[in-house]
Formats: structure tokens, C-alpha cells, sequence
């Protein structure tokens, strides 16, 4: 029997008892239905999860910290140039980690503890540097304002709660002017005079910033001179003139090295510059160093996750530790995959009780089309013949059934997802998308509706194709 005239038989049959073979293609749709729409969940959450720790900027981020040279168990105390790092992290360190394939930024973690005065109040508290990478960090969703116009803007993002403890109308600051009040160091010229051995003794004993009466910064330089008895330093008051420009709820620089206490950021090129003289950088130079300046860790962004095993690779073999997420972000789509995996499985028990309507309906057609059948193998048509056309009508049930199923399941994790995004909206949350239906889901549904139902068809074709030609043509 040829193909087209099998075709036709078999969409006459159908249509012959439409309504019974509408209502188990409708079962078959339910089940369908039910596979996606449960599956759309985990897929949609999934999805949610990847986005928003991508977006926070440490799913795809890379922390860098220098190594330090290994002593054993028992060894005297180390000197003092075994304490520190053997590949320490510099400015060219961070040149060089930049050229690396896939990488888009890298940074220095600024904190500082400042003093910040608005109209006369004077507030200590830490200040922080954000890179330029860093504006479309979801942290930043529905901030008031705006972000940095540039990496060297004089502007300045506050959190919410150092907004309302400057101001009680915490959204009227937006344009307002604040001062940083900060220390800087300037070297002194090779051969000071003697008095700056005096002054010396004075930093040691604790010139911090800020220090003086009543916590005002003094107008007078404290210099000092270190311990190789070369060009001094002396620690200078400034104040800079910033412009208010937001206001964030969360705070983004929480993650690795940070407990996000920060609570006034800057452009990190602008928290750079301002390099204030914290009472560890005074240690370090009249400990005589004077190597450089050296960062504790570096944040390297790449342009996705996929490329964080590539980078953290690279920087491993420069001699540098490396920290990622990417461990912590497998460990939970496993999660998610056997959760995906749950919910196609109890979505897949309402397939399986609409296939037992495919196989009555076929043996249904089977005791009603015996004559039928009986014609046609007496008309030549083999036992495959008459296989194939019940196949053929199962597989069509269950092909209009999957693409009825796939809509009406896409229709419920809409449902869903508006469901759940007026929830949110009541709590004042940003609404999310938390169902998906990507191409392979409604493919992987349709095709499995169509090989359950070929499953089906199995019995009552196999049933149909052992019919005795002669008992079949005698059936009333």
C-alpha cells in the first residue's frame, strides 16, 4: 500500500469517529500540558538563578590572591623579607592579567574609612571604589539616580541606610554636594633637615587621618622619615568636593573581601587617586618599603562563566591562587537538573494515563472496522499494511495532541509567571520571569507524545494485523 493512499485512509478513519478520537487527543494534549508546564518551572527558576548571580558579578568573576612562601612545622621565626609574598600583586601584575583572552576587567578591592561632612555634620565611614564593569550589576536595579558618568567622575553612590542618616528625605540628596575629608602622603626630598627625625618619632606614635581635637582633620602636614634614614614623607589633609548622584538599597561590593559595610562608592579610578594614608600604608613606609604599591587581591571579570576554567588556568600558572564560584554554580544546576528531572516525571504520569485512552480508542476501532480490515487483505494488504495505518493514526492523535499540549502548557506558565509577578509587585520585588520554554523542551514534549502514542498503538495494531481475513469478512 502506498503511502499517500495509507495517509488517506488513515485521516478518514479519524475523522469518521472525530469525537471520540478529539477527546483522547485532548487527553494526550493534558498530559502534554502538564509535562511542560512542570518542566517550564524548573527550567524558568533555573534560568532566574544563572541571571541574577551572573548579573551580581560574581558568577563570572575570578578573585586573585598573591602566594606566600611555604614554611614547615617547626622552623624559627621567618625574617622579614620571608613574610612577604613571593609573586605579590602590582600594578604590572595587573597589566598583565588584563591581556589574558576572555578578560573584560580587573580591579583592585578600595576601602577606605573617611570622613565624610555634609552641611557641618561630620560622618566616619568606609568608602568604596566601583569599577566601570560593575554598572550593570543587578545590585544597581532600581537605584535612585543614576550610575558614574566616567571612571574619573567626582560623583559618589550612596547606600540607603547612610542616606537616611544623613538626611531624612533620603531621595532629596540626589544632586546634593558632599565633602570627603582625606589624608595623602608626599614624599620629602632626600636629606630633610634634622627635624624630621623629630617629626618621624611623632608618625610613629599613630599620625592617622583625621587625627586632632574633637576628630578635625589638622591643618598642619605630619611628616616623618623611614627606617633607611632616605627622603621622608609627610601625610597632607585634603578635601574633595563630590556631587551625590544615587542612592542604592543593596550594597554592591559584597562578595570575596568584602562584608558590605561600605556605605559611600566612587568611581574606582577617583577612590584610587585619592590613596589615602590609612595607618597601614604609614607601617609599610616607615617599615622602608618601597616597592610599590601592592593590592591584598585582585577581581578579575571575564565575559562569561563558560571562560572562568580558562582564566583561573592562566593566572594559576603566573604563580597566583585563584577563587571562583564556578563550584558552588555546578553543585546547584546539578541541583536543578535532578529538580528538572522530578517534575518530568510526575508531569509525564498524566502522558502515560492519556496513552491508555490511545490504546481503547485503536481497540475500539478495531471491533468497529473488522469488515474493514478484512477488505483490505483481501484486496492484497499485508499484515504490515494494516500495522502501519494503525501506527499512522495513533502517531497523528499523537502529534496534534504534543502541539495542543505545547500551547496549552506555555499558556499555564504564563499564567504562572503573572501570577507570581503580582505577588511581588505587593511586596514592593522586582517582578521575574520564572517559567521558560526553550526549543529543545518543545521539541523533547512533541516527539514524546508522538513515540507514547506509537506505544500505545503497538498492542491494538499488532491485535488488528492477526485478524483471519475470512473470520473478519464474515463479522457483522
Amino acid at each position: 500500500m502506498k503511502l499517500r493512499d495509507m495517509t488517506e485512509l488513515a485521516g478518514r478513519n479519524l475523522r469518521e469517529a472525530l469525537l471520540r478520537n478529539s477527546l483522547t487527543t485532548l487527553g494526550i494534549a493534558v498530559g502534554v500540558a502538564s509535562l511542560v508546564a512542570m518542566v517550564s518551572i524548573g527550567v524558568g527558576l533555573q534560568r532566574l538563578a544563572d541571571q541574577r548571580l551572573t548579573r551580581s558579578g560574581l558568577f563570572n568573576a575570578v578573585f586573585v590572591t598573591p602566594t606566600i612562601r611555604e614554611r614547615g612545622f617547626g622552623r624559627p621565626r621567618p625574617s622579614r623579607a620571608e613574610e612577604e609574598p613571593a609573586h605579590p600583586l602590582d600594578e604590572s601584575v595587573r597589566s598583565e592579567i588584563a591581556k589574558l583572552a576572555n578578560v573584560t576587567d580587573v580591579y583592585p578591592f578600595e576601602r577606605m574609612t573617611l570622613e565624610v561632612r555634609y552641611e557641618g555634620t561630620s560622618h566616619m565611614t568606609s568608602v568604596a571604589g566601583l569599577p566601570e564593569s560593575s554598572r550593570g550589576d543587578d545590585a544597581f536595579d532600581g537605584m535612585k539616580g543614576r550610575f558614574f558618568s566616567g571612571e574619573k567622575a567626582e560623583e559618589a553612590i550612596l547606600q540607603m541606610e547612610f542616606a537616611k542618616e544623613i538626611s531624612s528625605q533620603p531621595a532629596d540628596l540626589i544632586g546634593k554636594d558632599l565633602t570627603i575629608r582625606y589624608m595623602s602622603r608626599e614624599a620629602l626630598p632626600a636629606g630633610a633637615n634634622a627635624s624630621g627625625a623629630r617629626e618621624s618619632r611623632s608618625a610613629r606614635a599613630g599620625s592617622v587621618p583625621g587625627a586632632g581635637p574633637g576628630g578635625n582633620r589638622s591643618d598642619n602636614a605630619s611628616s616623618g622619615m623611614d627606617d633607611t634614614g632616605g627622603g621622608g614623607f609627610s601625610v597632607v589633609p585634603h578635601e574633595l568636593q563630590i556631587k551625590i548622584i544615587g542612592i542604592v538599597d543593596t550594597n554592591p561590593t559584597v562578595g570575596f573581601g568584602s562584608f558590605g559595610r561600605e556605605r559611600v562608592f566612587l568611581p574606582l579610578v577617583t577612590a584610587e587617586e585619592i590613596q589615602s594614608a590609612q595607618v597601614t600604608d604609614i607601617q609599610e613606609l616607615l617599615r622602608g618599603n618601597s616597592q610599590g604599591a601592592q593590592y591584598g587581591s585582585l577581581t578579575v571579570r571575564v565575559k562569561s562563566p563558560e571562560n572562568v576554567p580558562e582564566v583561573e588556568a592562566a593566572i594559576k600558572k603566573m604563580g597566583y591562587g585563584t577563587f571562583s564560584l564556578l563550584d558552588a554554580s555546578q553543585n546547584l544546576q546539578q541541583v536543578f537538573k535532578v529538580f528538572d528531572s522530578l517534575l518530568g516525571i510526575f508531569g509525564s504520569l498524566a502522558l502515560v494515563v492519556a496513552s491508555l485512552g490511545v490504546i481503547n480508542t485503536l481497540v475500539m476501532a478495531i471491533l468497529e472496522r473488522r469488515r474493514e480490515i478484512g477488505v483490505l487483505k483481501a484486496l492484497g494488504a499485508s499484515d504490515r499494511d494494516v500495522q502501519q495505518l494503525f501506527f499512522m493514526e495513533a502517531g497523528a492523535m499523537g502529534l496534534f495532541g504534543g502541539v495542543l499540549g505545547l500551547l496549552f502548557g506555555w499558556a499555564i506558565g504564563r499564567a504562572i509567571t503573572f501570577a507570581t509577578n503580582v505577588y511581588l509587585h505587593s511586596q514592593q520585588l522586582p517582578s521575574a520571569n520564572v517559567t521558560a520554554v526553550p526549543l529543545w523542551l518543545a521539541g523533547f514534549a512533541i516527539v514524546f507524545a508522538i513515540l507514547v502514542s506509537l506505544a500505545a498503538g503497538i498492542y491494538p495494531a499488532s491485535r488488528a494485523a492477526r485478524l483471519n481475513p475470512v473470520e473478519a469478512l464474515r463479522y457483522e
